[in-house]
């Protein structure tokens, strides 16, 4: 689950039209915030001679630009990931441990630089190719690949229906992919900074990275 925490600040905020890359760039400068409910399946490559498995969660997600994103997992366990623009953290509630990393490199050439880190679509194609993908599934696609050459992403693809954040996804180094679909997406809600800083909670394990 944590190697993807990184990945998935990316479903913080993705809303365009069906025009691609123009409506992307739309999004970026013109969506400040917003909030949905997710459900994610991640699924790892098949190893010979067995079923490829999949584990599925889903939780909330919120977000404030610039920089700022909140991931709660509710099933089947609780983890909260949060962006507080200087530092990422993440709480595992069962292990009662806390992940912190400086929030500028843990992020790099991920889905957030897409939605969050970049001011427009000049500066995401210095750290993406870029382009719009096929419609599939009643949604419309844009596709990034990662320029840097030892990300830790092959690709993702961002669904949109009618202007709606819809779908993301990531398929990492090693061909594990995690597919996140999104619900009652909000664009431009009312968000407070305060509301994504993070306390560790008392008697947790704090390890920082």
């Amino acid at each position: 689950m944590k190697r993807f925490a990184t990945f998935l600040i990316a479903a913080c905020a993705l809303s365009a039209g069906a025009t691609g890359l123009n409506d992307l760039e739309s999004f970026i400068k013109g969506v400040k915030s917003g909030k949905a409910e997710f459900s994610q399946v991640v699924t790892a490559p098949a190893k010979e001679g067995q079923v490829a498995r999949s584990k599925v969660s889903s939780g909330t997600f919120e977000f404030l630009r610039p920089g700022r994103f909140k991931f709660i997992y509710k099933k089947p366990f609780e983890q909260t990931i949060v962006a507080d623009g200087q530092t990422l953290w993440l709480y595992d509630v069962d292990l009662n441990q806390v992940t912190s990393r400086k929030q500028a490199q843990a992020l790099g050439s991920t889905p957030a630089a897409l939605i969050a880190s970049s001011a427009d679509l000049k500066a995401l194609q210095a750290d993406f190719a870029l382009a719009d993908a096929a419609d599939k599934d009643g949604l419309q696609w844009v596709q990034g690949a990662p320029k840097a050459k030892e990300s830790q992403l092959q690709s993702v693809r961002v669904g949109f229906k009618q202007g709606q954040l819809a779908a993301l996804e990531i398929v990492d180094s090693f061909g594990q992919r995690s597919v996140l679909t999104f619900s009652s997406f909000a664009a431009n809600v009312p968000l407070d900074a305060a509301a994504f800083q993070f306390k560790p909670p008392a008697g947790a394990d704090v390890v920082q990275q």
